[in-house]
C-alpha cells in the first residue's frame, strides 16, 4: 500500500491496539485525535475482545472520520499481530503505535514529525514517561538518551539505542518499515518490542532524538489483569525474556552489527538480570532454582567482552551466577542489583565476592571514586511511647570509606508514590571499629499522611573532602515488627518497618483507628 499526505496536511497514522480494555481505550484514541491535523488517521485494532472494546471503538468512529476500526475475529494472544495489522492498513508517510491503556501527551506528534521532516530521519524517538496509577508518580524512561536533540546517522554510532526497547515512543517512516519488511513477531510473543526494535536498528536507520515527552505509559500494578510483560510472577516470563533477547542478539549478529550485539548483551545484564535478581528473594525455592539454571545456561554463551561491557554490578552478578551451580547469596546479590548498588558484607581478603568463589573479583567496583562506591549501611527503627529513633551503621569497604573520612549523613524519607522527600535530617557519624554509627530521631507523625503512607529511606553520606554518596540502608530482620505508637495529635499510629524487594528499609504508616483495625485483622487471620 502506498502512503501519501492528506489534503489537510495529515502525515501520521497512529495505530492503537486493544484487547478487553473498554474502560481505557477511548482515552487512548482521543489522545491520538487530539494531536491535531498532523494525524491523518487513527487505526484502532480490536484483538477480538469480549468486554465490548470493539463496540466502544465503533461508537467513537461514528463521530470521527479519521478513526478506522479493525476488528479481528480471532484473538492473537499478543501485541505483535494487531500492530502488524495496523501497519499493513496505514496510508500515511509516518506511523506510530499506542497501547489501549496509555495516552499521547499534547504536542507529541508535532514534536516528532517536525524533527523527522527537518532531519530526514527514518526513525524519530522522544521521551517516554512511566506514570504509576492511581498515585501519579512519574519516572522518565532512559532519560540519558533524550537529554538533548540529536541526529544519529547509524545506530552503531550510539550503541545505547539498544537500551530503549520500546516501540511506542517513536515515529517511523512507513516506507522504511515496508522496504525492510520490518514487523513484530506474530501470535503470543512476550517482549515483542525487543525483537521489533532490534529489526529496526539492524536496518541501519537514520535516527533523530528529541527531548520532548511524547508518550505516557500507564502502569497499573493493582489491576486485576497485569500487562503481559509486567506479570513476572511465573518462570515462563523469564524464559520469554531470554528468548526475546536471544532473537535480538541473533538479529544484530546476522546483520553484521557486532557493536549492537555486544551492547544488547551488556544491556541485558544491566537491565534484565539486575531487575530479576532484585526479586529473587521473594520467589519460591523452585522458581529460584529454575531461574538460576536458565540464567546460567544463557549467560554461558556470553563472551568475556560482553561481560566487560556491562557495568560492574551487573558483571559481578553474572559471574556469581556462572560460578555457582545453585542459587546463593541472594540478599547480597539483591543489594548489588539495586540502584544505586550496595555491596553488603562480608568483605573477604583479596577483594573477591567470597572465599568460596575467589574467581569472582570485585575489580573496579571497589576501586571507583568514593562518590560512586557501593556503600552498605543498616538501619533499625526503635519505637517508643515518647520517642522513636533510627539507628544507622555504615560499613567500611576495604579501607576506602575510612580513607575518605565520613563526617555526616543526610537521612531522607521519600514518599513512595510521589517521589518527594517528606522529611530530612542531618547528623554526625561516630567511628566504631570498621564501621560508623549514628542515631537520628524520627518524627513518625510528620511521616504519616492519608490512610496509608509508604516511605523509602535514603542516605546521603558526606566525606571530609566534600564528596558524597547516595545509598539505601539494609533493613535489619530483627527490627521488622509492627508497633502501635501514640500520635501527638491524639490516637495512635500503626508503624510497620519492612524490607523492600531488594532488602532496603522502608516504612508503612497508618494513622488512627484504621491502623489499629488493620493490626487486629491481621492478628485474627493468624
Amino acid at each position: 500500500m502506498t502512503t501519501s499526505e492528506t489534503s489537510s496536511g495529515g502525515a501520521v497514522t497512529v495505530v492503537v491496539i486493544g484487547y478487553n480494555d473498554a474502560a481505557y481505550i477511548s482515552d487512548a484514541v482521543r489522545s491520538s485525535l487530539a494531536q491535531g491535523p498532523a494525524v491523518a488517521e487513527v487505526i484502532a485494532v480490536d484483538d477480538c475482545s469480549s468486554d465490548g472494546t470493539g463496540d466502544v471503538l465503533e461508537r467513537l468512529a461514528a463521530d470521527e472520520p479519521r478513526l478506522r476500526v479493525l476488528r479481528r475475529t480471532e484473538n492473537s494472544g499478543g501485541c505483535g499481530t494487531p500492530r502488524n495489522d495496523g501497519v499493513r492498513a496505514a496510508t500515511s508517510p509516518y506511523l506510530m503505535f499506542l497501547d489501549s491503556d496509555d495516552v499521547l501527551p499534547p504536542g507529541a506528534v508535532d514534536a516528532l514529525l517536525a524533527a523527522a521532516r527537518m532531519t530526514h530521519a527514518d526513525v524519530t524517538a522522544g521521551q517516554c514517561v512511566r506514570r504509576e496509577l492511581p498515585e501519579g508518580r512519574e519516572t522518565r524512561w532512559r532519560p540519558e538518551l533524550y537529554a538533548t536533540s540529536a541526529v544519529i546517522e547509524r545506530p552503531d554510532a550510539e550503541p545505547r539505542l539498544v537500551d530503549d526497547t520500546l516501540c511506542v515512543n517513536k515515529l517511523y517512516r512507513t516506507e522504511f518499515l515496508r522496504e525492510h519488511a520490518i514487523a513484530f513477531p506474530e501470535g503470543r510473543f512476550i517482549y515483542e518490542d525487543f525483537v521489533f526494535t532490534a529489526r529496526v536498528l539492524a536496518a541501519a536507520p537514520r535516527v533523530a532524538l528529541v527531548p520532548d515527552t511524547v508518550y505516557v505509559w500507564h502502569v497499573r500494578r493493582a489491576a486485576k489483569r497485569l500487562s503481559i510483560s509486567l506479570d513476572r510472577a511465573g518462570i515462563d516470563n523469564w524464559r520469554s525474556r531470554i528468548e526475546a533477547h536471544r532473537q535480538v542478539v541473533a538479529i544484530h549478529t546476522e546483520a553484521g552489527e557486532k557493536t549492537l550485539a555486544r551492547a544488547a548483551r551488556a544491556s541485558f545484564l544491566d537491565r534484565s538480570v539486575r531487575m530479576y535478581v532484585r526479586e529473587l528473594g521473594g520467589r519460591g525455592a523452585e522458581y529460584r532454582r529454575e531461574w538460576w539454571r536458565l540464567a546460567r545456561e544463557y549467560l554461558g554463551g556470553f563472551e568475556e567482552g560482553d561481560l566487560a561491557a556491562a557495568p560492574a554490578p551487573a558483571r559481578i552478578i553474572a559471574q556469581v551466577v556462572l560460578a555457582a551451580p545453585e542459587p546463593r547469596d541472594l540478599p547480597r546479590l539483591a543489594g548489588l542489583a539495586a540502584r544505586p548498588a550496595r555491596l553488603l558484607p562480608p568483605y573477604p581478603r583479596g577483594e573477591v565476592w567470597s572465599a568460596e568463589l575467589p574467581q569472582v573479583a570485585l575489580g573496579d567496583l571497589v576501586e571507583r571514586p568514593v562518590g560512586e562506591l557501593p556503600l552498605a549501611a543498616e538501619a533499625l527503627l526503635a519505637t517508643g511511647a515518647l520517642r522513636s529513633t533510627l539507628r544507622l551503621r555504615l560499613y567500611d569497604l576495604y579501607g576506602r570509606v575510612a580513607a575518605a573520612r565520613p563526617v555526616a549523613v543526610d537521612v531522607e524519607w521519600t514518599d513512595r508514590h510521589t517521589g518527594r522527600t517528606i522529611t530530612s535530617s542531618t547528623t554526625g557519624l561516630s567511628a566504631l571499629e570498621s564501621a560508623w554509627t549514628a542515631e537520628v530521631p524520627v518524627d513518625l507523625a510528620a511521616l504519616a499522611g492519608g490512610e496509608l503512607a509508604v516511605r523509602d529511606l535514603r542516605l546521603v553520606v558526606h566525606f571530609a573532602d566534600g564528596e558524597q554518596t547516595l545509598t539505601a540502608a539494609q533493613a535489619v530482620k530483627g527490627g521488622l515488627r509492627r508497633t502501635m505508637v501514640p500520635s501527638r495529635h491524639g490516637g495512635a499510629l500503626l508503624v510497620q518497618p519492612y524490607a523492600t524487594v531488594d532488602g532496603a528499609m522502608a516504612l508503612r504508616i497508618a494513622p488512627g483507628l484504621r491502623g489499629a483495625w488493620s493490626v487486629l485483622q491481621r492478628r485474627l487471620k493468624r
